[in-house]
């Protein structure tokens, strides 16, 4: 027999099993005296099940997310909702209106957890995130960009030791995953101190929309919800089977100068194949860039320009580097599909 789902409260907002609510979740004022709140939209289904957290824009700057979150609020597939879903697009609501990664006392938000009511603003956004959405959930998507003038690759990043989160990781579809260590003061740190499963979806470049990175995010997340029950199986293809990297390496400018002819994003590489060009504005020095290992370009900067040291190529290194590269060939081949549905 069917159960029936339970109310859940979100700041002074209760939401009932069948209601659909926008909730603004008070935050740190302007000294305009102008207030700010962090938006998130509940959708408490009818029957029970588990409570999802989806989230982007901890860091003000990475946007993709935000799309991907508008999209995924737009599809009828939740109609048919099993369980929560707190879906926040903008966490960080002042670097959002400013177009930058930080909040205005120069913290990154996502080295502030679990914050303190009492401490910066950077502290309080990240207790008001913590008490309000991460308290209340079972799993956690949160929804990232490279950095300005970086690229990433679309990629899953999670602590693969665990089995649930590396099933979760798998049921996305992104065609590679990162087992990535935890950092001090992450949301994803917080998470993992109350056992759950949480993913981190690397896509795309900041302050700019990627087509690609955004239908993969949104396909991503719905195929997530689907495995644990939210939603009903889809009569549609299976997702990407993905490929699980054994590890990272940035490859960084030998001197500086200008970076010319470099390699695309998921392109394979051979240890020993030219990555990037470096030469002076008169041509008269070049220097080829040469990768170390077989691998996948997961990360790259969009920068012409390079000073010695810079990182340039983020590689993936598979222990089947063609079946890799095969995954990677056939996710883009689906999401080069502008009708994808949920």
């Amino acid at each position: 027999m069917k159960s029936k789902n339970k109310p859940i409260k979100i700041g002074d907002t209760q939401i009932n099993p069948g209601d659909r609510v926008n909730v603004s979740l008070p935050v740190a004022d302007l000294y305009t005296s102008t207030s700010l709140s962090m938006p998130v939209q509940v959708i408490c289904g009818r029957q029970a099940g588990p409570v999802l957290f989806v989230s982007a824009a901890i860091h003000g700057d990475e946007l993709n997310g935000v799309e991907i979150i508008r999209r995924l609020l737009k599809r009828k597939t939740l109609r048919s909702l099993r369980g929560t879903l707190l879906a926040v697009p903008i966490v960080n609501v002042h670097g959002f209106l400013d177009q930058s990664r930080y909040l205005p006392d120069r913290r990154d938000l996502n080295r502030s957890f679990p914050g303190s009511p009492k401490g910066s603003i950077a502290a309080r956004l990240a207790h008001t995130f913590n008490q309000q959405i991460l308290s209340k959930a079972d799993y956690g998507i949160d929804l990232h960009t490279g950095a300005i003038n970086r690229s990433n690759f679309p990629q899953i990043r999670a602590n693969l030791d665990d089995p649930h989160t590396l099933e979760f990781a798998g049921a996305f579809g992104a065609p590679v995953i990162i087992n990535s260590n935890i950092r001090d003061g992450s949301l994803r740190e917080c998470a993992s101190a109350r056992g759950m499963p949480m993913l981190i979806y690397e896509a795309g470049e900041a302050l700019r929309f990627d087509e690609t990175s955004i239908r993969a995010g949104v396909r991503g997340i719905f195929s997530a919800m689907r495995h644990i029950g939210m939603l009903p199986a889809s009569k549609q293809s299976k997702p990407v089977t993905p490929i699980i990297a054994r590890s990272t390496q940035w490859v960084r400018a030998s001197n500086s100068g200008i970076v010319s002819g470099k390699a695309k994003l998921g392109s394979m590489i051979t240890k020993g194949q030219r990555l990037a060009t470096i030469s002076d504005p008169l041509g008269e020095a070049e220097e080829d860039v040469l990768a170390p290992f077989d691998g996948i370009v997961i990360g790259r900067s969009n920068l012409p320009l390079a000073h010695e040291g810079d990182a340039l190529f983020n590689l993936s290194s598979f222990a089947d580097v063609p079946t890799a590269a095969d995954v990677v060939q056939s996710f883009a081949s689906v999401h080069d599909d502008q009708s994808i549905g949920a």
